[in-house]
């Protein structure tokens, strides 16, 4: 009986610390796709402001 309740308490402890772990990865996943749309973002403002500059020393 003392057996049956410890693994039954590791499993709960294994289920729940893999949910967290799950939503956590969820979590880092969405902030990763928000950082990579911020760099694409900037690099494309980047590009387009060294094109202007460059447009307006030929002037």
């Amino acid at each position: 009986m003392r057996a049956m309740l410890w693994v039954v308490g590791v499993v709960a402890g294994v289920l729940i610390l893999l949910g967290l772990l799950l939503e956590a990865v969820r979590w880092l996943i969405i902030i990763g796709v928000i950082a990579l749309i911020a760099v694409l973002v900037l690099a494309f403002l980047k590009g387009r402001q060294a094109v202007n500059q460059h447009s307006a020393r030929r002037r």
